[in-house]
């Protein structure tokens, strides 16, 4: 349903709702990213790496990430990473035509939003970033 999706900057939820859901998924949009970002393999590795431990969440391995194959895949050229996580993911898409990044934080246990956008904006300097921020599994608990 639509009413899920928080567009705006949803510091809290009121307490009812916070326990109905299963997972909390924050979605971002990086738009005209600093230069070279997207195709920095060290960087992105980085920002998977260190998102984790900052927003309180626990790793199940290290980061994956890989070069798309901009020769077959030219629109696609970029990085897509990944973090598998105890309570859920976070996954990172880089297209380096457009300097544009997507994040996206799923977790099972809330997180700090704000945080989340603060530390994903110091790494990569997006011109502009939105976001929506989505309850998981409501019927879950029922």
């Amino acid at each position: 349903m639509l009413e899920n999706i928080v567009q705006e900057k949803p510091a809290r939820l009121p307490k009812a709702r916070r326990t109905q859901a299963f997972g909390y998924e924050l979605l971002l949009d990086l738009y005209d990213c600093k230069k070279g970002a997207c195709d920095d393999l060290a960087l992105c590795y980085q920002f998977l790496d260190e998102i984790v431990p900052y927003l309180g969440m626990e790793k199940q391995s290290p980061p994956s990430i890989f070069f798309t194959d901009a020769s077959r895949f030219p629109d696609k050229a970029g990085l897509s990473g990944w973090v598998p996580l105890v309570e859920s993911s976070i996954v990172i898409h880089t297209l380096s035509v457009k300097d544009y990044i997507s994040v996206d934080i799923y977790c099972c246990k809330e997180f700090d939003i704000d945080k989340a956008k603060e530390f994903t904006s110091k790494f990569f300097a997006p011109g502009r970033m939105d976001g929506q921020y989505v309850l998981r599994g409501l019927d879950y608990y029922k």
